[in-house]
């Protein structure tokens, strides 16, 4: 699958030392995510930050873009369109990989909406596709029979969202723990269905301070499969 990139800002000089994937929201396009991909180009000046359209013209018209159609989308085919959408999203992941010389553990994919459960579900499928996703107001389509071992989810959400409500952030958070996952959530207050300047920088946070329990393990000589601390942090 080739997609279009409104956004690939490579580092000035040198080789990327990160690839920060950004998947935009249903209806919408890569140019929209500009402003979290120049905060994290700020942070990290040395990644590649890539925000591409999604492949599908929008159901609802004009120039926007879709991973999966929404119309008529309820509990029952959502798995399907999703998984449907996930091979080429994940091929072309690897592709770019491939293409900029950045290894899995050093790639983040971060999605808004819709955008957020194919990156979800994208670790899911291929665990160690990334070594962070960073899921905005978002949710898994059938939570995970596994929890990945070699991803760190963070949820980012809103608690008043009207679209996505933040128990299935919440839901998902007690899910990959029970499973000895490695998962965060930061819930703002007085926030909605947006990926809003408060939950960006909290991803800012967890991706420069949060240590991956699959790091600490290797560090302590756990034994693989211990239980791994979820955190939930609520942004007041």
């Amino acid at each position: 699958m080739s997609l279009q990139l409104p956004i690939e800002w490579l580092p000035a000089g040198g080789a990327p030392e990160q690839l920060l994937v950004l998947l935009h929201g249903v209806g919408a396009s890569g140019s929209g995510m500009a402003g979290f991909a120049q905060m994290l180009r700020n942070e990290f000046p040395q990644a590649a930050v890539l925000a591409p359209d999604a492949p599908n013209p929008f159901d609802g018209g004009g120039l926007g873009r879709q991973w999966f159609s929404v119309a008529g989308v309820d509990e029952a085919n959502r798995p399907a369109r999703v998984a449907a959408a996930l091979p080429a999203l994940v091929d072309w992941v690897k592709a770019t990989q491939r293409r900029l010389g950045v290894g899995p553990a050093a790639t983040a994919l971060a999605g808004f909406s819709q955008g957020g459960i194919l990156a979800l579900e994208a670790a899911a499928l291929e665990d160690g596709l990334a070594g962070r996703v960073l899921a905005f107001g978002a949710r898994y389509a059938q939570l995970p029979a596994a929890a990945p071992r070699h991803t760190t989810v963070h949820l980012f959400h809103g608690a008043a969202d009207p679209v996505i409500a933040a128990t299935h952030a919440r839901a998902a958070l007690e899910h990959l723990g029970a499973l000895n996952g490695d998962a965060t959530m930061d819930v703002a207050e007085g926030i909605g269905h947006e990926l809003h300047p408060v939950l960006a920088q909290r991803a800012l946070f967890r991706l420069r301070n949060h240590i991956p329990a699959r790091t600490w393990a290797a560090a302590l000589g756990a034994v693989p499969g211990r239980p791994a601390a979820a955190d939930d942090d609520e942004e007041r």
